[in-house]
């Protein structure tokens, strides 16, 4: 061999020997005896020796639990096994060499720096797993009924029956159609018929098929694939059916569906099956459909703004839910149990309602229903001092305090006493929303401070400091 072909040999050597010193895991090379013919930079730093020094030294003198020696006998290589070395678990490569047929050596790689890579990474994997479980029962918390049967609140004979009639409802998987006027409490049957039947443990998915844009609305309750339309996005996205598999789907305002859309929701409450848009296959869903409308269908059909066949695909258990002029007897219990729940979250010190108020409310037709009673008494809690214990009639808003004179008294209020009233319960408000911050209350009226301490004075409002 030239001297030429010697420097390069030295030179080839050189590179291999800076090639295993690179790498990060450390590297141990033994010749068929087991005794070490290379020893890598990287694995001398982790076992605190020079690696120079361990050449020539068998393995087993050098590295503890080594099996380089045995790979050399049997041949047989040992890829992943564990290895336990300085107090750690490592994962190790053990390769015989063979040329021409011959073992010539056996390359070992102790992974000790990717494995405590993986540690760290193993363990931020599994809190991230930790934070999805919770994540994922706190989705289908969110997604679940949020009331039972027992939030129905009525004694009436009416409502009994009603509640009695959903439960076998909820037993069944047919379509339950809800019918009453707005703020008659319709939602929360629907969340009481989906808590009492067997689908509870699933998702309760609400769709108001009023507030949905006509254009977006099929996208909304059937998904779409990524790219399926301008602005579709890559990711796609799932369809208030695909949510509600297992569970229950609750359409409100179902009348407002436009009637392109309605031949398409039969399909899928006949089928249980949708697609997508930007789909070309089909998707088998499992749910449970509950619809609402305030509307006549009936006469809806007549009129031609609602599909005959989806119609009946609906009406299969029907529940009429009775306005609460008709129900007038319900009025002490709710209101009681609304304004005690009023107190706790707005931080009020009501006790009660008067025998005036009650009086007042059982007069009055509400024709927004129990939403409507809800509002009057929020409305009526910000006209309450903090010590006051009892909701009396200058508590009410203006419209109905015009009717507690006619109620109470059988005399017509004067406009006077109507406009000071609502003027009052209108700078109350905002004299309670502002902090009774003078400045902020003025600035929120439109007004200037010295009209707002001149109508205080003339409405007898308190002021706190500016």
């Amino acid at each position: 061999m030239g001297n030429d072909d010697l420097l390069k040999l030295k030179q080839k050597i050189r590179l291999y020997e800076a090639v295993l010193n690179n790498i990060r895991s450390g590297v141990l090379i033994t010749d068929p005896q087991g005794y070490i013919t290379f020893f890598s930079e990287a694995y001398g730093k982790f076992l605190k020796k020079d690696p120079r020094e361990q050449i020539g030294k068998h393995c087993t003198d050098v590295v503890e639990n080594t099996r380089m020696h045995i790979v050399a006998q049997t041949g047989i290589p040992e890829i992943n096994w564990p290895h336990h070395i300085m107090d750690q678990d490592m994962i190790v490569q053990r390769i015989p060499i063979f040329v021409d047929g011959v073992l010539e050596a056996v390359f070992g790689q102790v992974m000790f720096e990717d494995v405590r890579d993986l540690q760290t990474v193993a363990r931020r994997l599994e809190l991230l797993e930790t934070k999805v479980k919770l994540y994922e029962k706190e989705l289908q918390e969110l997604r679940s009924s949020r009331y039972t049967i027992e939030n129905i609140i009525g004694k009436s004979d009416g409502i009994k029956a009603l509640k009695k009639f959903a439960l076998k409802a909820a037993v069944k998987n047919a379509p339950v159609l809800l019918v009453g006027e707005s703020g008659t409490g319709k939602e929360l049957f629907a969340h009481a018929i989906h808590h009492a039947s067997e689908r509870r443990p699933f998702p309760f998915i609400r769709v108001n098929c009023a507030a949905i844009p006509r254009d977006l609305l099929e996208a909304e309750l059937f998904g779409y694939e990524p790219g399926a339309f301008t602005g579709a996005g890559s990711k796609g996205k799932a369809g208030k059916f695909e949510l509600a598999h297992r569970g229950t789907i609750f359409l409100d305002e179902v009348s407002e569906l436009p009637l392109e859309m309605q031949p398409k929701l039969l399909r899928v409450l006949e089928d249980k099956e949708i697609e997508k848009l930007g789909s070309t296959g089909v998707m088998r869903c499992d749910f449970r459909l509950v619809a609402a409308t305030s509307h006549d269908l009936e006469h809806m059909v007549e009129q031609g703004k609602f599909r005959k066949e989806l119609f009946y695909r609906l009406y299969v258990v029907p529940i009429q839910i009775p306005p609460l002029r008709e129900r007038k007897e319900d009025i002490p219990l709710l209101a009681n149990h609304i304004i005690s729940h009023l107190a706790k979250e707005l931080g009020a010190n009501i006790k009660g309602i008067s025998d005036e108020v009650m009086k007042i409310f059982q007069s009055y037709d509400w024709p927004g229903n129990v939403r409507e009673l809800s509002n009057a008494l929020e409305r009526s809690l910000y006209s309450v001092e903090g010590h006051e214990e009892m909701l009396r009639v200058e508590h009410l808003p203006i419209y109905l305090r015009g009717l507690g004179y006619k109620v109470l008294s059988g005399e017509k209020p004067l406009l006077k006493d109507l406009k000071d009233d609502s003027e009052r319960e209108a700078l109350l408000h905002a004299l309670k929303t502002c902090g009774y911050n003078v400045i902020k209350t003025a600035q929120t009226l439109g007004i200037h401070r010295t009209t707002l301490y001149k109508k205080a004075k003339k409405l007898n409002l308190p002021l706190a400091g500016s």
